[in-house]
């Protein structure tokens, strides 16, 4: 399917036709669980979070309350690779907290909450709220690019930007964080 097909899906969905929604699951089912397994690639040994409940979580906070209004493919992926980085997030910070909290758990998700992965993830997620607020642009392309593991022409063509544009969003936003990082 074309992209000018799945605007109009994307149009469809948003204005609350179901029928609408649920083909346009189906049509970019496959991009989306790619984008779960990137991003879930980078994340601890043993995550309790699968690809397929990643997907269907994105995909029920895009379409399971309010419709949402997104102008074209570019729009709707970045919305998905936002939504999956918040779920992660929320996992990681919830993690921390139960840590906080002394709430027990069982032996081997201790070895997990111990690892320390959760705190970079929220350091990391801190540092692109920065970023975002500072330059939307560039956050865009760490999106994709990071968390979404698109190349540099993909993330050209989702964000309808010269490659060019994109490698230097990039490399700016790379040193950005990588400077915000060290700083904290």
């Amino acid at each position: 399917m074309d992209s000018a097909q799945i605007t109009q899906l994307l149009q469809d969905a948003s204005e609350g036709d179901k029928e609408a929604s649920e083909r346009l699951i189906r049509v970019v089912y496959a991009d989306l669980h790619r984008l779960a397994s990137r991003y879930l690639s980078g994340e601890r040994p043993g995550h309790i979070l699968q690809t397929t409940a990643l997907v269907n979580e994105t995909y029920f906070r895009l379409f399971g309350g309010e419709p949402l209004k997104m102008n074209n493919r570019a729009h709707f992926f970045a919305v998905a690779a936002t939504q999956m980085r918040r779920i992660l997030v929320d996992d990681a910070r919830s993690r921390r907290a139960r840590k906080r909290d002394g709430i027990q758990i069982e032996l081997d998700e201790a070895f997990h909450v111990t690892s320390g992965k959760d705190a970079e993830i929220v350091a990391l997620d801190d540092a692109l709220k920065a970023l975002e607020e500072a330059y939307p642009e560039n956050a865009k392309v760490v999106e994709l690019r990071f968390f979404g593991g698109y190349t540099n022409e993909e993330v050209a063509e989702i964000l309808d930007e010269s490659v060019a544009k994109v490698r230097r969003d990039w490399e700016f936003a790379r040193a950005w964080l990588y400077d915000k990082l060290a700083a904290s």
